[in-house]
This record gives C-alpha cells, sequence and structure tokens, in this order.
C-alpha cells in the first residue's frame, strides 16, 4: 500500500492526539482515580499505535504499544498513577512528538525510544506478572482443528440466509506469530482484509478483546464470502506477522431455531467500537470520522494555502467592485450603479463567509500551555495554577499561528519572573500557590489576550536603574521618566533584570520579540503592573489581516487610511484651539487633554498650507487601549472597505506604515499604523 498519500492525515491526527494526551495526563496527574481520562488517554495512544503501525513507523508503533501496556494496568487498578509513572507517561509524549516532527521534516530521527521502552517495562514488571501468566499459558493452545465458536439465533439466521445466495459461512482460525508486538493491529488488518472478500460477522474473543489486546496469540473470526477457503487463507497469510491460518467449514448445530428475522445490513465488525474505528490506516480513520460528522452536522479538512488563496481572490473582487463603483458614479451609469449595489451586498456576504471560514478558536493555542507551566513551574520549584478563560474566542488562523512564540515568552517571564517561591508568599501573606491567568476575550474588531500575575510585579525603580546599568536609556532620561514609561522599558532589546542567565530567562530577548512579532501582526502589547500585587501584559490583535473597513484621509496630495476599528470620532478645529503643553501639541476635547499628530510632519509631506491657514481643521480622533490622540489631515474622503496588501520585504519594517491597499481608480494608498503613530 502507497501511504505517502495519507502522510498529511498521519501527520495532522497524530498531533492532535498527542495534544490530547498532554492535556489528559495533566487531568490524570490532579486526578489519578479518573478511569473517564485514563480511557481518553488509552484511546488516543491506541490510535496513534494503530496509525503509525499501518504507516510503517515501528519507533513510533513500538513506544506506544509500552504505553499501552502502563496505561490498561491502570485501568485495572493493579498499578497507582504515581508521580514517576506521571513523568514517564510524559517523557513519552515528548518523544512522540520529536518522532512525529522527524516524520513531517523528512528527517531520520536520531531518537533512541529503547531506554523509555525499557523504563516503561520495568514499571509494569511487578504488577503485570499475575496477568500475563494466564496468557503464557494460554498462548502455548494450538488453534483447534474443528468448529468450536458458539453462535447465536440471529447469527444462525444470517448464516442460512447466505447459504441461500449461493454464500458460505467460514471460520477462520488466526495465529499470530511469536513475539508480535501489535497484536491488535494485526487483529484489526485481519478484519479488514476478510472485509474486502465478505462480511464479518462474529470474533472469538469480542472486537472489543482484540482492540485492547486481551487475547493470546490465537483468535477466531467467523466470515460470509462467496470466495473459497484457500483464497480466503491465501488473503489472511498474506498479512505479515501471521504465523498459521485454518479456514473451515462453518457447522450449524442440528437443533438450530426456525426463522428467524435477520438485519437489513450488517455493519463490518470494524465499525461496531469507536476504539475500532480509531485503530485503522489513516483511510478508514478518515471515513468513520466522516460518518460521524454526518450525525451532526458535515465537516471537511482544507488546507490553509487554499484558504489564503480563496481569500486573496475574494479581495480582488473587492477592489474590483470598488473600482466599478467609481466607474458608475462618475460616467452616472445608473444601471450599473443598482447592479454594483447587488453585487455589493453578494460580495460583503462572501467575503463574512471566508472570513468565518478562517477563524479558530484560540484554544488551538492555549491548550499546549498547561503542560508548559507545570514542567517548569516544577523545575523552578514553585506551585503555579494556571486558569485558562476565552479560549472559545475565534482569531484567523493566520494570526493564531503566530501568537504561540509571544504567549510562551510572556508565561516564562511570569513564572520566573512575576510568581514568587512559595516560602516567600507566605512571608507576604499570599497563598503559596501563585495564579496565572490565560485570558481572551473580543472588544470590538480586535481581540485581546491577557498574561496575568499574582506575583510580585514590577517595580520602576529597579527597572530605570537597570536600563541606565545596561546604557539603554541615559539617567537624565531616567530621572524624567513616571513609572508607566519606565515598567514599558521591559520592551527594549536586551533588557533583562536577571543576575544570572538561565535556561528560562536572562538574556534579554523575549520581551522585545514579543512586542516586534505582535506589532507585525498589526497589534500592541501593554504591561500594567502594582508592586506586590502582580502584573497584566495586554495584547490587542485584529480580528483578521485582510479586508477592513476605513476611514481614508487626504494629506497634501496623497491619500491614506486609518483602520476604523482604531477611530472614536471626526472633529473640526481652528488653529487656535491647539495648545502646547511640556511643548507637546494638544486639544481639549469633552473635558480630555488630547496630544495633536500633524500627518504632513510626520510623514515629510510637502506642506499644503492649509494646516497654518486661519481655517476649519480636520482631525482624526483615533485610540489603541486607553491611550488617545487626534490626527490632523487636510480632508477626509469617505469610509471604505480596504484589502490590506503587504509592502514586501523591501518596505517592511517601516513602523507608521502598516501596508497598502488598492483604491477603486487604480491608485495605491498606504495604511496608517496608529499604535505607532500614538507612541
Amino acid at each position: 500500500m502507497d501511504t505517502n498519500q495519507y502522510m498529511g492525515m498521519f501527520l495532522e491526527e497524530s498531533r492532535e492526539h498527542l495534544q490530547t494526551l498532554n492535556s489528559c495526563v495533566l487531568d490524570l496527574e490532579n486526578d489519578p482515580e479518573n478511569l473517564s481520562v485514563l480511557s481518553e488517554i488509552f484511546r488516543s495512544a491506541h490510535t496513534i499505535k494503530g496509525m503509525s503501525a499501518t504507516m510503517g513507523f515501528t519507533n513510533i508503533a513500538e513506544l506506544t504499544h509500552e504505553m499501552e501496556n502502563i496505561l490498561d494496568l491502570l485501568r485495572k487498578g493493579q498499578l497507582k498513577a504515581s508521580h514517576d509513572i506521571i513523568d514517564t507517561i510524559f517523557r513519552c509524549v515528548d518523544t512522540l512528538e520529536q518522532l512525529v516532527e522527524s516524520v513531517a521534516s523528512n528527517n531520520e530521527s536520531s531518537i533512541d525510544s529503547k531506554p523509555l521502552i525499557i523504563k516503561l517495562k520495568a514499571l509494569a514488571k511487578g504488577e503485570a506478572v499475575a496477568s500475563t501468566s494466564v496468557q503464557a499459558e494460554v498462548s502455548n493452545i494450538a488453534p483447534v482443528a474443528s468448529s468450536s465458536i458458539e453462535l447465536s439465533d440471529t447469527e444462525i439466521a444470517v448464516i442460512k440466509k447466505a447459504r441461500d445466495q449461493g454464500m458460505q459461512a467460514y471460520e477462520v482460525q488466526v495465529s499470530l506469530r511469536e513475539g508480535c508486538l501489535l497484536k491488535s493491529a494485526r487483529s484489526y488488518m485481519v478484519m479488514n482484509a476478510l472485509d474486502e472478500i465478505g462480511e464479518v460477522i462474529k470474533s472469538i474473543p469480542a472486537v472489543e478483546e482484540l482492540e485492547r489486546e486481551n487475547f493470546s496469540l490465537s483468535f477466531q473470526v467467523i466470515v460470509i464470502s462467496g470466495s473459497e477457503a484457500e483464497k480466503i487463507q491465501h488473503t489472511v497469510l498474506s498479512i505479515s506477522e501471521i504465523d498459521q491460518a485454518v479456514v473451515l467449514p462453518c457447522v450449524l448445530p442440528n437443533d438450530a431455531k426456525g426463522e428467524i428475522s435477520v438485519p437489513k445490513s450488517l455493519e463490518p465488525m470494524i465499525k461496531k467500537d469507536d476504539e475500532a474505528e480509531k485503530a485503522g490506516t489513516a483511510v478508514v480513520h478518515t471515513q468513520t470520522a466522516v460518518e460521524k460528522k454526518n450525525k451532526s452536522g458535515q465537516s471537511v479538512r482544507v488546507d490553509i494555502d487554499k484558504l489564503d488563496t480563496l481569500l486573496n481572490l475574494v479581495g480582488e473582487l473587492v477592489i474590483n467592485k470598488t473600482r466599478l463603483e467609481q466607474i458608475g458614479l462618475t460616467h452616472k451609469l445608473t444601471d450599473l450603479v443598482e447592479t454594483i449595489e447587488q453585487m455589493d451586498r453578494v460580495t460583503t456576504d462572501l467575503q463574512a463567509v471566508v472570513m468565518k471560514v478562517r477563524m479558530v478558536p484560540v484554544g488551538q493555542v492555549f491548550n499546549r500551555f498547561p503542560r508548559m507551566v507545570r514542567d517548569l513551574s516544577r523545575d523552578l520549584n514553585k506551585e503555579i495554577n494556571l486558569i485558562i478563560q476565552g479560549e472559545e474566542t475565534e482569531l484567523d488562523r493566520t494570526v493564531i499561528d503566530e501568537i504561540g512564540d509571544p504567549l510562551v515568552h510572556l508565561l516564562r517571564n511570569s513564572i520566573d519572573h512575576g510568581i514568587e517561591h512559595p516560602n516567600e508568599r507566605e512571608e507576604k501573606g499570599k497563598n503559596p500557590i501563585g495564579e496565572i491567568r490565560l485570558i481572551a476575550r473580543h472588544e470590538g474588531n480586535n481581540v485581546i489576550i491577557m498574561v496575568e500575575d499574582d506575583g510580585k510585579g514590577i517595580n520602576a525603580d529597579i527597572i530605570k536603574r537597570k536600563a541606565v546599568e545596561k546604557g539603554l536609556i541615559s539617567q537624565g532620561e531616567a530621572d524624567v521618566m513616571d513609572a508607566n514609561e519606565a515598567v514599558r522599558l521591559v520592551f527594549l532589546p536586551g533588557f533583562s533584570t536577571a543576575a544570572v542567565v538561565t535556561d528560562v530567562s536572562g538574556r534579554g530577548v523575549g520581551m522585545d520579540a514579543v512586542k516586534n512579532k505582535i506589532e507585525s501582526l498589526g497589534g500592541m502589547v501593554d504591561v500594567e503592573t502594582k508592586v506586590n500585587e502582580g502584573s497584566k501584559f495586554k495584547i490587542r490583535l485584529p480580528l483578521t489581516l485582510a479586508i477592513i473597513q476605513a476611514l481614508l484621509v487626504k494629506v497634501s496630495e496623497e491619500i491614506y487610511a486609518i483602520p476604523l476599528g482604531s477611530i472614536d470620532s471626526t472633529i473640526n478645529i481652528i488653529p487656535s484651539d491647539i495648545k502646547t503643553v511640556q511643548n507637546k501639541e494638544v486639544i481639549l476635547l469633552r473635558g480630555q487633554i488630547i496630544p495633536i499628530v500633524r500627518l504632513a510632519d510626520v510623514l515629510n509631506i510637502p506642506d499644503s498650507g492649509k494646516q497654518h491657514m486661519e481655517e476649519e481643521l480636520f482631525v482624526v480622533i483615533v485610540h489603541i487601549g486607553e491611550q488617545r490622540a487626534g490626527i490632523i489631515v487636510d480632508n477626509l474622503i469617505g469610509q471604505q472597505e480596504i484589502v490590506i496588501k503587504s509592502l514586501g520585504k523591501l518596505l517592511a519594517g517601516i513602523k507608521i506604515i502598516a501596508g497598502a491597499t488598492i483604491l477603486g481608480n487604480g491608485q495605491v494608498a498606504l495604511i496608517l499604523d496608529i499604535g505607532s503613530l500614538i507612541q
């Protein structure tokens, strides 16, 4: 079988099950007696084993096989979920992640899983002897040479009806080779092969036991088929690890009862059990998953590149729609304008659908952090409770893929610098167990993600002193800084308060990397803190990076776009309304002092002279978080739906410009980065 066509499916589903393993083992550590969590862990490990065995990745299959043995003993109560066992299972999950990623990168893995396999066997050895000794005795028994399966009345009726249709019922007795590690996978392959030439109606032991490997090296199957016994035997023996296959006619008892109603259809045995569905090849897994989906709503996996292409096409459609609107208005073509209005409704709906398809819950990123917090807190001898809220909040897939690393930096910062050691917390009258909250919520056209801790907070005086020591600011600058400005120094490149460089922190690259990454996504990050109470890092991100509503403004002969989500209002002022406070221009708006930004000066645009004449000026009041500012422009053109286009690598990194868009007349307009303008 060519497995290359299933590689993408194998990788995606393996990663999903590994994430499930991570979160469920954490739950097991907190509640070792929870059988439902144990069953979920077992199912995920079992699925990975079945898929990897089918794909030929024996190193993954062997490790998950030994994991299953431990998990089965835990389920039966023959082992207790000790710290040693939990740590070992976590190491197994980490190793499996490395093995799966080595498959993804098409690199031959140098990871040696044998020490872990030896460790798992050692953990299972003492308690497993009693349960395996019975199997050892049974495994020496050769398969019987006569029909020995007891049939129910319904099964007898099914066989009779099959005979009436010219088919025969066979009992297939299968023996696996000594040392076969993946017994359940082999039994599944036998079932699947027999289903291709007939229909399996019964097995001894039952399919559930075969899936759990609760059988020796032999099992029996009743199959209805129109093929000869020799073909059935050849089919079974063609599967690797099969030592013997005996095919016998199925003999019905003489006292079989009369006519019994037969079900209209018999599902193949592989579909009888949820675990069996998950144990097969990638293609079977997909089929059964689709069958499940059909009951509650259909879905399909789509490559993100295809969604990007679709979004680009919708963007081009929006640009051309705007162009047609311009032509209709310019030439006063009434019929065209009416058609464009209808087209506008369709493109708006199409855009909304495409956006929704691209939106995914931030929980896909959040669910990787509990394990990280658990490991890091243990390394630092701290006790930390991570609380996650709002994981159902949705973001564009492009943004989701990029925010993982910044959040890792922020969480590690809170664990290392924020949360104190238990003894220190008790001395301050705090709970010895620190608390970190990871929160996501919608706020207008943005998503807010916050990392809060109840640690020691950030001391502004220490921050200023460290920044001066490292030469990042002068002593004079430090003296005039207020506490809020000083705290934001943590985002400067090379800044760190750690006295010693460790694996966790001290190199001064984390917070700077966070700020750069968030700003590259069109967002911003800020920090609020109180000494001995804790800190809150707040990230503001756009819902999407593609199509937005914007206000078009004009400065001299140039047109610029301001994202509508950042605009509070537009006002008219006269030059005498502008005052100077500490060498900065401000206006008073409804009792609040608003700093003024002259866009022409910031962008070095030749002065049109309007802003210095005694006539009304147009001011766009914008905000980022709690900060507000007024941008002086020459004219307001109007609101328009724009498609954000990248400026490319050559112009990347220009702080004030977030991108560009194409207007209806074909002219290019730059999109302003409000965060950079305000700061």
